[in-house]
């Protein structure tokens, strides 16, 4: 039977694990950073504007950025388990 080495399976966990963690916690601070005080207005017309393409169905057409907001506003919503407070 072979031998168990968990030292080795560790080491070779964090040398495989590294180089990804680092690319998803670039893309992590990149694309999910909730919207700066002057970045409000263009975020609210956004949401109006998803608002919209679920209306008309031209949803299919989001951008990734467009469609992260739109499942944060969702998800919010949800936590909130109602609309009241949002302007919609």
């Amino acid at each position: 039977m072979a031998k168990f080495k968990a030292p080795a399976l560790v080491s070779a966990a964090v040398t495989y694990s590294k180089p990804r963690l680092a690319t998803f916690w670039y893309y992590t601070k990149v694309e999910l950073l909730p919207p700066t005080p002057a970045e409000i207005p263009a975020a609210i017309q956004s949401v109006k504007k998803i608002i919209q393409s679920a209306k008309t169905g031209s949803f299919k057409q989001l951008t990734v950025k467009e469609a992260v907001w739109m499942w944060l506003y969702i998800g919010e919503i949800i936590g909130k388990r109602g609309i009241v407070g949002y302007d919609v």
